[in-house]
This record gives structure tokens, C-alpha cells and sequence, in this order.
């Protein structure tokens, strides 16, 4: 575990870097950063932040920037538009032992993050927030969207993934040789790219755990739920097809990321 030490804290590898993609976050993310800075200064560990602002037209880089320049444990990377664009920007260029993927409006106490790392898990090279596993608590979310969520959830599980309840939480923890290797065959540019991160982390062998998290339900959330769905499920179809025609065979370092995933 690396201890943190002002000796060394330019030069050691930090335990945790913790991956935000944000994109028109400029309301939400101060607040979210204030939290993740108040709760690192608690750990023993070092803790890299590192903001991916992807194409947005608000005061988001404005933000980022100011913080980077205020916190030496910042950093602020870009990436075009795609939340799968810039989830796969943060990973390959974070410097952590395990890196963590994070949603911009905290829906998730940052805090349980914990719950990922060991000495609370041991044993896994990938741990996924869950808010279906037993022990898991949503608040406030409405029942609609907690359906919907369940039956793209049925899909993934018959066409791609068996045996997990939640892939979309947006809170997942790779050990760095799994996120090299996954993430530099990511294809999937949208809200999916979960679904093919988890799909090629068990393609590998890789050992994955679901941990139940207290997860609160934001009205502000960016999904839009019928037409972002209906995109999911097609892409869940493109995984299974680019699965079959060996493009995940491929291991190149940091290849080109296509605007579309390929069919």
C-alpha cells in the first residue's frame, strides 16, 4: 500500500486513482470534488483525482482547472465527446495500483470506496458497485427507472454477461494490469462501454466481485432513458459481434478509438 508520505508523494505510485468523466459538470462537481478532497485527507494512502472533461460547452474546464491548481493531487485530462471516451483516457493514463471509475455527481458516498480496496476485498482483480446485491440500498430512485434498469439488465445477462445484477452502476475498481489490457481494447464510445469493459475483464479470466453500495438516485442524471436504452441494447449486440469477429483478440498499445463502435 502506498503510505502517504510528503517525502515521497511526487515520486510513489499512488494506491488509488480515482477516474471522473465529465462532461457539462460545472454545477455538480464542486461539490462532488469539495467531498472526494475532504475524504482523501482521512486515508493513509496516496489518491490521484484525475477529471476527464469530454466536449462539454459549460465552465467544466474552468472548474477542473481551477481545482488542479489548488490541489497538487488533481489532474485534468480531455477527451472528445463519449463517456466511454473518456472512462478509457482516465484509465490508461491514471498512475494508480487500482483504478477507480467514478461518477461526476457522487450518487455513491465516496467513502465506500473502501468497500473496493483491500483489506475489505481481497482476492478480485475487479470489484463493480452494485445496487442490487444483497445489502445494497437505493434512495429515492422512481420505480420506472429502476424497471428499466432491470430489464437492460435481463438483456446483458442473456446476450453478453451471466450471473451479475447491476453492470451500469458508474462505480468500478480495475487492478492496473486489468485496466491496461481491458481498456486498450475498448471499442464502445457510449454509456456501454461497462457492459464491454466487464465483458472483456471475464474474456481474460479476470476474477470480478459485485459490492452492494448505498447508491442515491440523481434527478439531473444525463441518461436520457428511451433513446439512450434503445443505443445500450444495440450495443450490447455489437459486443457479442465484435467478440466473433476477433476484434477483441487484438491487443495493440492505445489503438485508435473509433467515433462508433464497429459492427
Amino acid at each position: 500500500m502506498a503510505i502517504r508520505d510528503s517525502a515521497t508523494v511526487e515520486t510513489a505510485r499512488p494506491l488509488l486513482s480515482i477516474i471522473i468523466p465529465a462532461y457539462n459538470e460545472e454545477n455538480r462537481l464542486p461539490k462532488s470534488l469539495d467531498q472526494i478532497l475532504t475524504w482523501q485527507e482521512t486515508v493513509p494512502y496516496e489518491v490521484e483525482i484525475m477529471i476527464v472533461e469530454n466536449g462539454s460547452s459549460d465552465r467544466t474546464t474552468e472548474v477542473a482547472e481551477s481545482y488542479a491548481r489548488q490541489h497538487g493531487g488533481v489532474r485534468v485530462l480531455h477527451s472528445a465527446k463519449g463517456k466511454g471516451v473518456a472512462v478509457r483516457e482516465g484509465m490508461l493514463h491514471g498512475r494508480g495500483e487500482y483504478l477507480f471509475i467514478c461518477d461526476s455527481d457522487l450518487s455513491m458516498p465516496i467513502a465506500e470506496v473502501e468497500k473496493f480496496l483491500p483489506p475489505q476485498l481481497v482476492g478480485y482483480d475487479v470489484a463493480i458497485g452494485s445496487r442490487e446485491a444483497p445489502g445494497a440500498v437505493r434512495y429515492n430512485e422512481p420505480r420506472y427507472r429502476h424497471l428499466m434498469g432491470r430489464v437492460f439488465n435481463l438483456i446483458v445477462r442473456v446476450l453478453a454477461i451471466r450471473g451479475f445484477q447491476d453492470t451500469q452502476c458508474g462505480f468500478k475498481l480495475f487492478q492496473r494490469d486489468v485496466a491496461d489490457s481491458v481498456f486498450s481494447r475498448q471499442r464502445v464510445t457510449g454509456w456501454t462501454f461497462d457492459v464491454e469493459a466487464l465483458y472483456l475483464a471475464l474474456k481474460d479470466g479476470a476474477r470480478v466481485a459485485e459490492v452492494p453500495i448505498h447508491w442515491y438516485f440523481n434527478a439531473d442524471s444525463r441518461v436520457e432513458p428511451v433513446r439512450d436504452t434503445w443505443h445500450m441494447v444495440m450495443d450490447v449486440l455489437r459486443i457479442r459481434l465484435n467478440d466473433w469477429r476477433g476484434l477483441y483478440d487484438r491487443r495493440p498499445l492505445n489503438p485508435p478509438l473509433p467515433e462508433n463502435p464497429v459492427l
